[in-house]
């Protein structure tokens, strides 16, 4: 493996974990020439996962491609890396249990949209203008209409709570 930071070939693994569900293998490595850590990670290679697009091509699942797209949408948003790879790990599993090993792009695009809505609207609101390509202001803006609603509900449950909880109910 070659060091990020000098170039050279040669190094020592300090420390291994297995990832989530077991689809990773995350070494820490120590260079032996400059003494400096960094992390590696192995995944099996599945060349054959691949997306539906809509307008019925297959192509090659790009774990690389969604994880820029979903770093793209979080940029300077409290979104930790970790979730965002947890995100693209849920996409692969999903499309390793698929019986063609394959599944619609807006499949997956409705799924990266509903985890990124439970992490962070904003990061939501930027991933689904390009998803959905919005046309206009117009399309933004009923999209954020409808967060705005569906906060509202939320508000309105967790104040019920409140006063369930006030009233020794909960």
């Amino acid at each position: 493996m070659k060091c990020p930071f000098c170039g050279h070939l040669q190094d020592k693994v300090v420390d291994s974990r297995e990832g989530k569900e077991g689809l990773t293998i995350r070494r820490r490595r120590q260079c032996l020439k400059c003494n400096r850590r960094f992390t590696s990670y192995e995944r099996i290679d599945e060349p054959n996962l691949r997306l539906v697009k809509k307008d019925g091509r297959r192509e090659a699942f790009d774990r690389e491609k969604l994880m820029a797209g979903l770093h793209t949408s979080c940029k300077k948003r409290p979104v930790a890396v970790k979730d965002l790879e947890d995100i693209c790990n849920e996409v692969e599993a999903r499309l390793q249990e698929s019986p063609d090993k394959e599944l619609p792009t807006t499949k997956v695009g409705a799924f990266v949209m509903q985890r990124l809505k439970e992490l962070d609207k904003v990061a939501y609101v930027r991933f689904a203008s390009v998803y959905r390509q919005f046309e206009d202001v117009t399309d933004f803006l009923d999209e954020l209409k409808t967060l705005m609603e569906l906060k509202k509900v939320d508000d309105a449950a967790d104040r019920e709570k409140e006063k369930d909880a006030a009233r020794g109910d909960g």
